[in-house]
């Protein structure tokens, strides 16, 4: 049987009162966050269990209040951000992605995440983490390639997001410096046309994790993200890929409270 109207209304009203006890914290620097280097990226994919669609609507409601009541915890030291897979992906149904200058604050938040009420319902993780560095290749780069790399993309939302796990095999490594900075100017000249369309961002891995590279990517275009890939798959550097995906994450860019609302119904 359905739940009753004002069933529902004291439901929502009992996770309005719990959020308002949530401890308010001063949030992170986000921007200084996610634009200077050395920060912790760290992506955590999940999969909810076979028992959180059998629950009623109340009871998802009141443990989706412990994952915002998590998230609240963890802003002041951390930029969250989550994103949901479920119907685009079938290897998770949502993903976190969190920022951090030290990543035992990371896990902290995982544990936390993984002890509610709401994480008991979490299966199947996948953890990616990897470490923003100052840009390798391009300081060498001729000036007028530079000055295109600077030129803002496009406003407005970008609604898809993507996430490839990158591992280069031993020839990359042991390839001279010279020889790689040319190969990655051919990479960042096949990616031009689209720099404007598909919003970048790099995670390094070597040492952290069974990869290299993570790369992030943000798009309202999928087409120009698929044209991406393949313009990058035809120049020299692809060749040193030892993995590329395994998995590939697909999802769309929602608010905390957006996919709270999913996820409830």
């Amino acid at each position: 049987m359905k739940p009753s109207i004002p069933a529902l209304a004291r439901v929502v009203l009992l996770v309005c009162v719990v959020l308002a006890m949530v401890l308010v914290v001063e949030a992170a620097d986000r921007d200084k966050l996610l634009s200077e280097p050395g920060v912790y990226g760290t992506f955590a994919a999940f999969s909810l269990d076979a028992d959180w669609g059998k629950q009623d609507p109340q009871t998802r409601i009141v443990q989706l209040t412990t994952l915002k009541g998590v998230v609240e915890q963890h802003r002041e030291k951390l930029a969250i951000d989550v994103y949901l897979l479920r119907g685009l992906s079938d290897h998770a149904d949502l993903l976190f992605r969190i920022h951090a200058t030290e990543l035992r604050e990371t896990q902290q938040f995982l544990l936390d995440l993984q002890g509610s009420l709401f994480g008991k319902h979490l299966t199947g993780s996948t953890i990616f983490s990897g470490l923003t560095k100052k840009l390798n290749y391009v300081p060498g780069m001729p000036d007028n390639l530079k000055a295109e790399l600077k030129i803002p993309g496009e406003p407005g939302p970008k609604p898809y997001v993507i996430v490839i796990p990158i591992r280069k095999d031993a020839d990359w490594w042991s390839l001279p410096q010279e020889q790689r900075a040319a190969m990655m100017q051919e990479h960042t000249e096949a990616s031009l046309p689209y720099s404007k369309t598909v919003k970048r961002k790099l995670y390094h891995a070597t040492g952290l994790d069974d990869l290299d590279f993570i790369t992030y990517f943000e798009t309202s275009r999928l087409e120009d993200f698929q044209s991406l890939i393949l313009a990058l798959a035809k120049v020299k550097e692809f060749r040193y890929n030892r993995r590329f995906g395994h998995p590939i994450l697909l999802g769309t860019v929602r608010s905390l409270d957006e996919i709270i609302e999913v996820l409830a119904q």
